[in-house]
């Protein structure tokens, strides 16, 4: 996945012109940095994304159209499982993490559309850190469903109050996964 992005290469995804980028790089609306020693500009990723938003530019010619999904869960087998379905369909990009640490870390680095979050990591609840994702204003369109064997419907209750679009009970059957997420992305 590409960080930098040249003049060009942002017009040609926002698709504006080259001299429209230049003029909102230079008067501070697109933030950057000129190359030391020349007149090159770049922009990083971050700042691209968030002047598209600000700006309701569609976010689809910034990656490669996939759905990023984020595996967050400490159980290697879960994660391989998940993973596996996933990755054969066409349609996700996925990236996957085993604490609360490293889901925060991915998270504003992959920018994913949906995380697959375990409620019992070794390092923070999930609730904890879906509401930490939730707060941010920068991932208000990240979609999360908490996994858990949790049974009690009061805590379930409590795992959605904390800002998830859904809840999953383990063991999952396959189906019920995809329709899952498909479901909160609004895809088919």
């Amino acid at each position: 996945m590409k960080d930098l992005f040249t003049t060009g290469e942002a017009a040609d995804i926002c698709k504006v012109s080259q001299q429209t980028i230049i003029r909102c790089f230079d008067s501070g609306r697109l933030e950057g940095f000129r190359i030391p020693g020349s007149r090159f500009r770049r922009i990083p990723r971050e700042s691209l994304v968030r002047f598209m938003k600000v700006n309701k530019i569609p976010l689809d010619n910034l990656d490669s159209g996939k759905k990023k999904l984020l595996i967050v869960d400490d159980d290697p087998e879960i994660v391989e499982l998940i993973n596996d379905i996933f990755g054969r369909d066409e349609r996700f990009e996925i990236r996957t993490a085993t604490s609360g640490y490293d889901a925060g870390l991915l998270t504003q680095q992959f920018q994913p559309d949906v995380i697959l979050l375990d409620y019992m990591l070794p390092d923070v609840n999930g609730n904890i850190v879906c509401q930490t994702i939730k707060q941010n204003p920068e991932f208000e369109n990240i979609r999360v469903i908490i996994v858990s064997g949790v049974v009690k419907e009061d805590e379930i209750e409590m795992l959605m109050k904390s800002g998830a679009e859904g809840f999953l009970k383990k063991p999952f059957s396959v189906d019920e996964l995809t329709d899952k997420v498909c479901s909160v992305l609004e895809i088919k």
